[in-house]
């Protein structure tokens, strides 16, 4: 999946950086996160197919995160979407289903650019 930006809801006491007995209620908002250098990112996404007898099929799919750079999670998020680099791209949508170990090596060796984060319109 292509995307310029990832959006998340976040507890606003957390965003804020306050304690939640500070707000009367703890509210969400949502947080737009675009790479500094405004390049595409090319998202690590799985898809499935179910299907049963006599049901529609449902096609899914997820984008696949890890843990936070320090930038997302100081702004209230505990996930982040893993960024594949460009030369991984062949290799990731033609997996060797022998070969688990190359899949995580993409995962691995993926870029990290810094985010910033701002409240999203």
């Amino acid at each position: 999946m292509l995307v310029d930006a990832f959006y998340e809801n976040v507890s606003k006491a957390k965003m804020e950086g306050t304690l939640l007995d500070s707000h009367e209620r703890d509210e969400d908002v949502v947080l737009e996160f675009p790479p500094y250098n405004s390049q595409l990112m090319h998202v690590a996404c799985l898809w499935s197919r179910w299907s049963a007898p006599g049901e529609t099929d449902l096609l899914s799919f997820a984008a696949i995160t890890d843990e936070p750079p320090p930038e997302v999670a100081a702004a209230g998020h505990d996930r982040c979407i893993v960024h594949i680099k460009p030369d991984n791209i062949n290799a990731w949508l033609n997996p060797d289903a022998s070969d688990l170990a190359a899949m995580y090596a993409i995962l691995d060796d993926r870029d990290r650019p810094y985010f910033e984060h701002k409240l999203a319109a």
